[in-house]
């Protein structure tokens, strides 16, 4: 068995160009794997082509039993899939016994959202009279003006960047490419922002030029943005929950509590899913609830 997981892994690292975290992931979770099938089986490990469908229904039914998180054990049924898939590829397994086992049902919180008036003290937070202040303020009006991702913001270039147009061309999951409207806003930010901007010599020029850089000139990374906006919220006292992603889930829900189309919010968050863009709607009828319990006369129970 530990064999058959040594060649997976080399298999990862190869042929997939696996990160080193995607190995580490893989395997610990097979490893946990095996101390579950060595301690079930008295020792004595089977060899991966007679691990059946009922023993890998065991190891899911005990990690429910120990209270693991159900995102653990969809990663780690994930992980097993995959390598029993290797296994029908070199033909040490006939079948895939993780095929059949389903994924637990993810209970789904709704996002942590910013009211307008939060927004707002959030965005004159950062100093104009400083380049960080401008990049900061740059860099919150561009993610609340177009619904973007940490990761999408902080990989965007000045060929990304069409003012005539008020058009960002960002580069989403799976890279998948789509174009987002920007306001005069987030596009006055950026022009500010760019007039001051420093770059590292060895930063690309042109097109390519990262548009957020650090203090040395270099692309920011999602962490410094993530710490960037922890600053902000203890200087103006928000709720310390919001992340760099509660701008995007903001975005989405304030357009459609002002009227937009799910359709079309869909397109500027680049869901590939309706599904996933109607976790926001729930956000916008939950706020509804509650100013209708406030205001309705009628609204409490008798």
């Amino acid at each position: 068995m530990r064999g058959a997981i040594a060649r997976f892994l080399q298999y990862l690292r190869v042929e997939r160009n696996a990160s080193e975290l995607t190995l580490k992931s893989y395997g610990e979770d097979l490893e946990a794997l095996v101390e579950y099938l060595a301690e079930c089986h008295g020792g004595d490990l089977p060899s991966p082509g007679q691990i059946t469908v009922l023993d890998l229904r065991g190891y899911v039914a005990a990690m429910h039993d120990a209270g693991y998180a159900k995102a653990t054990i969809a990663r780690r049924l994930a992980s097993m899939r995959s390598f029993f898939r290797f296994g029908q590829r070199e033909s040490w397994t006939k079948t895939n016994p993780a095929k059949p086992l389903r994924n637990p049902r993810r209970s789904r919180s709704l996002p942590h959202v910013l009211s307008a008036e939060e927004l707002g003290r959030l965005l004159q937070s950062p100093d104009p009279s400083q380049p960080r202040g401008l990049r900061d303020r740059a860099i919150l009006e561009t993610c609340y003006a177009a619904g973007l991702r940490v990761s999408e913001v902080v990989g965007l270039c000045d060929g990304d960047l069409d003012f005539a147009g008020g058009l960002l061309r960002v580069r989403g999951k799976g890279r998948r490419e789509r174009l987002a409207p920007i306001g005069t806003y987030a596009a006055n930010a950026l022009k500010r922002w760019l007039a001051v901007r420093k770059l590292h010599p060895r930063e690309p020029a042109g097109p390519a030029a990262p548009v957020f850089v650090n203090r040395f000139g270099r692309r920011l990374n999602v962490r410094s943005v993530g710490r960037m906006l922890e600053k902000y919220l203890r200087e103006t006292g928000l709720d310390r929950r919001t992340t760099p992603h509660s701008l995007r889930h903001s975005f989405a829900t304030h357009l459609l509590d002002r009227g937009a189309d799910i359709r079309s919010v869909q397109e500027l968050l680049g869901h590939k899913s309706l599904v996933t863009t109607q976790i926001y709607t729930h956000v916008s009828t939950a706020g509804l609830r509650e100013a209708y319990k406030k205001a309705h006369p009628r609204a409490g129970r008798e």
